[in-house]
């Protein structure tokens, strides 16, 4: 993918205006770390020129396609995804997707999720020889475990390699996901790493109003998670973890912002944490801000986008050494980990960074410059917008030279 321009005369490949449809089952104003992604993405890529085609499933009765310069929404029929409530998969839409691109025939597919509309859309897009990007954002073999379903890993991490392994390239958010999925037998990995809207993301936007509504004075620490409350966030660790910085400062307190299937068992078992519900936009980074640190138990991301958005904020972070935290983290610097899956670490890190103010308010400010530093603009979508000028580049000169190989036969 290091190609500058078509052999047909083309315009140079940063001038190109591309139409890209991009396929996914999850999408604004749902709340997840995909859906974000995808809504900023395709933004940006507007903001450049590029015209998009997006194609979603209905999100409810009362969905309805949106209009917008340069953006066209498609939508399918969609089902719930069995217990994982407020998220849809599509439905197979093979033949729909052949005629909407025959008709009218896209630069480059980009197929965000691994569901059956995804699986659709590649097998079409394979059949009319248009050049497909896809997206490795969620582990969906390490999630089946904690539903019930750990007999699937094998079974669906077989199927995820297969499914990737058809595309142009398949993109991920970091060189230690890159080096996992090619260890496992992944081919054409590129990297397209994650930035963050400082400009929301501010301690500026910390109000005291919103912590004396948590119960916090003005010293009070409080500790914030932010992000589906479900079972694959290890949320046991994160209460334990609480419950270590409690004995040494009896007053903090534990917000949570966002929802999920364990939401309503959480609140019964510890009614003195603060239940936040979902959060969007400048109540969100209002939150976040208003917290004193950000504790991240998960095992389960392929990066972790609310890592960043807390480091924005100005909150030092616990996490393990993975990931979005093995990237951004500098232990001791801008924030503290843990050997991965080390719960014993995790918890003493906590109370550490809990105990000692001076310490946390100085990785938190570190943390901060380290943020200032991931312009989404600069390290994501110039990125992302390379590869798919490249692909579809590539993709030309292949076809001219297979054109001028019939002509020589």
């Amino acid at each position: 993918m290091k190609v500058a321009e078509t052999e047909r005369g083309n315009p140079p490949v940063a001038q190109r205006r591309l139409r890209v449809a991009v396929v996914t089952e999850t999408y604004p104003p749902e709340i997840n770390g995909v859906a974000m992604t995808l809504g900023r993405m395709v933004d940006a890529l507007r903001a450049r020129g590029h015209r998009l085609q997006l194609i979603r499933p209905r999100q409810g009765d009362d969905d309805r396609a949106g209009t917008a310069e340069g953006l066209e929404e498609v939508l399918r029929p969609g089902v719930a995804i069995p217990r994982y409530a407020g998220l849809k998969m599509g439905l197979p839409s093979g033949s729909a997707l052949r005629r909407l691109w025959s008709a009218r025939r896209p630069d480059l597919v980009h197929i965000a999720t691994e569901g059956p509309l995804g699986w659709s859309a590649l097998a079409a897009a394979s059949r009319l020889g248009i050049p497909v990007a896809t997206d490795f954002h969620t582990n969906f073999h390490s999630y089946s475990r904690h539903y019930g379903m750990g007999w699937l890993t094998r079974p669906i991490a077989a199927y995820l390699r297969r499914f990737h392994n058809r595309a142009r390239v398949t993109l991920v958010p970091s060189q230690s996901i890159r080096a996992d999925l090619e260890a496992s037998g992944y081919r054409n990995v590129a990297v397209v790493a994650r930035g963050v809207d400082t400009r929301l993301f501010d301690p500026a936007r910390r109000s005291a109003a919103l912590r004396a509504a948590w119960g916090a004075g003005p010293d009070d620490p409080v500790l914030v998670h932010v992000g589906r409350v479900a079972p694959e966030k290890n949320l046991d660790l994160l209460v334990r973890a609480f419950a270590a910085v409690e004995q040494a400062r009896p007053a903090a307190r534990l917000v949570l912002v966002g929802d999920g299937p364990a939401a309503a068992a959480l609140r019964e078992a510890h009614p003195r944490f603060v239940f936040a519900g979902a959060r969007r936009g400048e109540d969100l980074a209002a939150h976040y801000a208003s917290a004193d640190a950000f504790l991240f138990p998960s095992l389960t991301e392929t990066f972790g986008n609310v890592l960043l958005e807390a480091m924005a904020s100005g909150l030092p972070v616990v996490g393990f050494d993975y990931a979005a935290a093995a990237q951004h983290v500098r232990h001791g610097v801008n924030g503290l980990k843990a050997p991965y899956a080390d719960d014993a670490a995790f918890v003493a890190e906590s109370r550490r960074l809990l105990a000692d103010d001076r310490m946390r308010r100085a990785l938190g400010a570190r943390a901060r410059e380290t943020a200032a530093a991931l312009s989404w603009e600069r390290v994501f979508v110039e990125r992302m917008e390379r590869v798919f000028l490249d692909i579809v580049a590539e993709g030309e000169v292949n076809h001219e030279q297979a054109i001028r190989g019939l002509e020589r036969g």
